[in-house]
């Protein structure tokens, strides 16, 4: 029989941590984060990490997994999920996984189209002999939404977007947008969280960057890099929050030109993750402000999930 795994995904500021922390609360479950900054320690308020509190209350996996320089995959991320839902389901709870980070969730719940693409081997090597910002160059001109998200030092992911498009005529970010098979491994129950009204989920997602601020991003950034723990170049200099207020600290901009680059920067991926998990067909897509309150929310997936137990009896 089959593993039953719960799946709460969305936007950022959608309301995922809170509806899931009352699902692992109501229904005896462990919470496993499916974010892709919360893997690193340190990075607290930026990443909004779950409280003392909450870690307290219900138990957490997959987070502050990694030190801020090292180099973390969906590979590495499936390995570890896989092995917390497995641990989870052993003690008989129930593995609920939360976050926003649909590269990750794909990874896990389907196979992927660019990974069903075959391997050359000649051409990788030829490839990974050049050098690596000519590579970037060429993925910009071949597939920029591609190259938006690869940094031109993550070699292998720069390599493998072009070895796709060389060997299939595609690029790797049409790949990505077709259909999605299923990994039947476990047996998922999907929800996505937003909102109808998307000023509603901007408007949270601008207070959350104040609150951010108010609670002390700036001093977080600045004793992550005087201690040499946050490095230009590695994926967690480049996270959202993060990014925006080193160019304030290093001089480049001032600081209210930051806190704005960063909610921008915050709605226009909030927007991405909309299109991304729009593609999850069998999901239950939850609209927040079609209910009273959050714990309306909450008490409709956690009657979503007793309705299909009682039905598999």
């Amino acid at each position: 029989m089959k593993k039953n795994v719960i799946v709460i995904a969305g936007a950022t500021a959608s309301g995922k941590s809170s509806a899931a922390l009352d699902v692992c609360t109501s229904l005896d479950g462990e919470l496993i984060s499916c974010d892709s900054m919360q893997i690193y320690r340190k990075m607290n308020i930026g990443t909004a990490k779950p409280t003392k509190s909450e870690m307290e209350a219900v138990r957490h996996h997959l987070i502050d997994v990694r030190e801020p320089w090292e180099d973390f995959s969906s590979s590495d991320y499936v390995s570890l999920a896989k092995r917390a839902i497995d641990d989870v389901s052993s003690r008989n709870k129930l593995p609920v996984l939360c976050g926003g980070t649909g590269l990750y969730l794909d990874s896990l719940m389907f196979i992927r189209p660019d990974e069903a693409c075959s391997v050359d081997e000649k051409l990788r090597a030829e490839l990974l002999s050049r050098d690596k910002h000519e590579n970037w160059l060429m993925l910009s001109q071949i597939d920029p939404e591609s190259a938006e998200k690869i940094h031109e030092n993550n070699v292998k992911r720069v390599v493998r977007a072009l070895e796709i498009y060389y060997l299939t005529g595609k690029t790797k970010s049409e790949i990505d947008k077709t259909q999605l098979v299923k990994d039947e491994t476990y047996d998922y129950t999907i929800f996505v969280l937003s909102y109808r009204n998307r000023e509603i989920l901007y408007d949270r997602i601008n207070r959350r960057v104040d609150m951010m601020l108010e609670e002390g991003l700036e001093k977080e950034i600045r004793e992550l890099l005087s201690s040499g723990e946050l490095k230009e170049g590695t994926t967690a200099y480049q996270a959202i929050g993060y990014k925006e207020l080193i160019g304030y600290i290093n001089g480049q901009m001032s600081l209210d030109e930051a806190v704005e680059s960063l909610k921008q920067a915050t709605r226009n991926y909030a927007k991405r993750q909309i299109t991304w998990f729009s593609r999850y067909k069998d999901a239950h897509f939850v609209y927040a402000d079609e209910f009273s309150s959050k714990d309306e929310v909450s008490k409709y997936i956690i009657n979503t999930i007793k309705e299909k137990r009682n039905e598999l009896g």
